[in-house]
């Protein structure tokens, strides 16, 4: 909910932000407020309130005029803290146990205050530690499925998504993900970060003319494919999780793009976990793989016949063309998120927190090699059955060739 409150933008302090949610009066006159900082504020400051004798709390996110990540010369909009609330908000109507509960938002402080998940995990964590999350497959899918249908043009009349195209339009956070992802890892940039033994794996990349013809496709579709409301940085730290919740955050990225892609990236970080992995552990990853694709493509074939409009209930195998081109385009996305969390700016700790050095640059070089065979060979690979086939030999292909 939003609140017509006099405002202008001040980065918050903690005073401030108890300053706030008292006037905002989330919490009882009496109670006895705590506030800290919390994350690392690349982009945005981030504060957790809490009430000391009953323990609920809230969570206050700022955006912040730039991103430390890059340098305070690159600057970003404040207007997707307002995408940010706006992605929950819609979201809530289709998914509302999937995404955090939004109190409060203002588009002026760039401020926007939510439920606090601190009982929970970031999925990323949890699965480095070898944690079993036994419904988050059954929660993504029907996440992506809900999210991604309801917002689509097999839901929505033409002139209600036109009107959501343009209020997510995101051209900075989008550039982001056009340079970070689809192109500075793909040449010598300057952003690229990569460990010195991985040299020639990366210049095998550079000059590999047929690969970046494939991931110019893939951008492609980025920029011109309006399909759906994404979530647009779909990775397993944005997902806080326990044995029996699953709760999707962050998602300042959110614009109108290709389906596959919210897909394509979380399906990549799970990939980017099991090469993190001894094989013995890997099969845990491997189904949620299988399980998520399953509960999508279930889910949405099930709002497709029921909610879908009258236009495309006309056109035979629609269905089917849609969720084959959606499948393809997930695995060339998932390829391009295995390279650039590898050599280019992001990095993950899946990989980087591997202690030995040896089988450091083996997962990476995993990771390199298997992005690029995916991303190739997106149109060849059908089912996810495939998909760890192809985990399978270019693990074999990698450590062949580095021995």
């Amino acid at each position: 909910m939003s609140f017509p409150l006099k405002s202008t933008y001040q980065p918050l302090t903690s005073n401030s932000a108890l300053a706030l949610v008292r006037r905002l009066q989330l919490f009882e006159e009496s109670a006895a407020l705590t506030c800290c900082e919390i994350g690392n504020a690349n982009l945005n400051h981030v504060f957790q309130i809490i009430d000391t004798k009953s323990q609920e709390g809230v969570i206050i996110k700022q955006a912040i005029p730039y991103s430390t990540a890059f340098g305070k010369n690159w600057s970003l909009t404040l207007k997707r803290s307002t995408i940010e609330s706006h992605s929950l908000l819609i979201n809530a109507t289709n998914v509302h146990q999937l995404v955090p509960k939004v109190f409060y938002s203002d588009e002026t402080l760039a401020v926007t205050v939510m439920e606090d998940l601190s009982r929970l995990q970031i999925l990323r964590t949890g699965l480095i530690e070898g944690k079993s999350f036994p419904l988050l497959s059954e929660h993504i899918g029907m996440y992506l499925a809900r999210t991604l249908f309801y917002t689509s043009d097999f839901a929505l009349e033409p002139k209600r998504k036109k009107e959501l195209v343009q209020k997510f339009t995101n051209p900075e956070l989008c550039k982001i993900t056009e340079d970070l992802v689809f192109t500075d890892p793909f040449f010598d940039s300057a952003t690229n970060e990569y460990e010195e033994g991985l040299q020639k794996d990366v210049e095998l990349i550079w000059g590999n003319q047929s690969l970046k013809l494939e991931v110019a496709k893939l951008k492609y579709k980025y920029l011109t494919q309006a399909e759906a409301l994404l979530h647009g940085d779909l990775h397993t730290g944005n997902i806080f999780a326990s044995a029996t919740e699953t709760k999707v955050i962050s998602p300042e990225f959110a614009f109108f793009g290709p389906i596959g892609f919210d897909i394509g990236q979380f399906i990549g970080n799970l990939l980017l976990n099991a090469i993190s992995l001894e094989e013995s552990k890997q099969e845990q990853l491997f189904d949620y793989i299988d399980q998520t694709w399953e509960v999508f493509s279930s889910t949405f074939t099930e709002l497709w016949e029921t909610d879908r409009i009258e236009f495309h209930s006309r056109i035979d195998c629609c269905l089917e063309n849609l969720l084959e081109q959606t499948f393809e385009d997930m695995i060339g996305f998932a390829g391009c998120e295995l390279i650039r969390r590898t050599i280019g700016l992001a990095h993950v700790l899946d990989l980087d927190g591997i202690s030995s050095k040896y089988k450091r640059l083996q997962a990476k070089r995993h990771a390199l090699a298997l992005g690029t065979q995916l991303i190739n060979n997106r149109t060849i690979i059908k089912d996810t059955q495939q998909l760890r086939n192809y985990f399978t030999n270019t693990l074999s292909y990698s450590c062949e060739h580095h021995a």
